[in-house]
């Protein structure tokens, strides 16, 4: 990936996470991929609203994510990028492991 497309492409992931925070309340169409909800785990798909969608975003755009440095001081719980905040850097697209990290 050339620096300039994942400049963009990395901006484009960020902004969209932070935009699904001021997003409001009911149903919108999404602009960017999400994962179904089927793969979360019962706990989180009961968490609010923004928490599954972060999780839904992580999980869609991994590759991405993982380019992005996570800034929560999580390093210690072997986090190695935003990704991993969500999804263990351990688990593949079919066996997900997810980090319970953002539910609290």
């Amino acid at each position: 990936m050339k620096r300039r497309d994942f400049l963009a492409t990395g901006l484009l992931a960020v902004s969209a996470v932070v935009l699904a925070g001021c997003g409001g309340s009911g149903a919108a169409e999404h602009r960017y991929k999400l994962a179904p909800e089927s793969v979360l785990p019962i706990d989180i798909r009961k968490a609010p609203d923004e928490v599954r969608e972060a999780y839904l975003f992580a999980i869609a755009n991994r590759d991405t994510l993982r380019y992005i440095p996570c800034y929560c001081g999580c390093g210690s719980d072997g986090h190695t990028s935003n990704a991993s905040c969500y999804v263990k850097d351990s688990s593949t697209a079919d066996n997900l492991v997810f980090d319970r990290m953002s539910l609290a």
